[in-house]
């Protein structure tokens, strides 16, 4: 199973690229453990996938944070300037609202978007997610700071059950390695077509580097079985 790979990848410190529903964005992103990302890990997403490199983090450790949707916070601006309202009406044409939060920079970073800097803020947000428990929501408000140069995404806090985006499905895709929740992704762009990278494409690449490639039917299966089980 492909989905097999994928975990042994990840676990390796290497990369995976997971396919959303054909009905839904219909895209592929390259995702790594942020407990294992490198600055060649970022180099290499920055040049092959080419699209935002964001930082998925899960729901509860969100909440543990005090973080926000990016949506609701501007959205709470309409108070102050009705343009505000106008810019988060409606939802994106795949039909999800973005689970974009702030961005963010380790403090010991320079100007934040060098693969250096932002290997580190991604390596530095697992830590904050693997010891949310204990001493994370104060290493993050004492070492981070914003906006900044990695966009935080939060999950769903229901996960599959409430939205199916990369967001969730790589979240998800961590908790079934049993490794941090902490999960760096980025879309694979096409410079040829000037469009999202497609599928046909995303197997060539997949197999030409031989990185496992994972659809998202398979991954929310599993997901819920383990789930059911649990």
């Amino acid at each position: 199973m492909l989905l097999e790979q994928a975990i042994e990848a990840l676990k390796a410190g290497r990369f995976v690229l997971v396919h959303d529903d054909r009905g839904r964005e219909d895209e592929i992103d390259m995702v790594i453990a942020a407990e294992h990302v490198r600055p060649e890990h970022v180099a290499a997403m920055r040049m092959d996938a080419g699209g935002l490199l964001c930082l998925a983090i899960p729901g509860e450790v969100a909440g543990k944070l005090g973080l926000a949707y990016m949506h609701d916070m501007i959205a709470s601006m309409g108070k102050v300037n009705p343009v505000f309202t106008k810019l988060t009406e409606g939802r994106a044409a795949y039909g999800d609202r973005p689970s974009f939060s702030i961005p963010v920079n380790h403090r010991s970073t320079f100007t934040g978007i060098t693969d250096t800097d932002r290997a580190l803020t991604i390596s530095e947000m697992a830590r904050v997610c693997k010891s949310i428990d204990r001493d994370g929501v104060d290493y993050f408000a004492n070492n981070f700071r914003a906006p900044g140069h990695v966009p935080l995404l939060i999950a769903a806090k229901g996960l599959l059950a409430e939205r199916r985006g990369h967001t969730e499905l790589c979240v998800c895709l961590l908790r079934l390695a049993g490794m941090v929740p902490a999960v760096a992704m980025c879309e694979m762009m096409d410079s040829a077509t000037h469009r999202a990278l497609s599928i046909a494409r995303a197997q060539e690449y997949a197999q030409r580097e031989r990185i496992p490639l994972v659809e998202a039917a398979e991954l929310v299966q599993a997901y819920e079985k383990k789930a059911k089980a649990a």
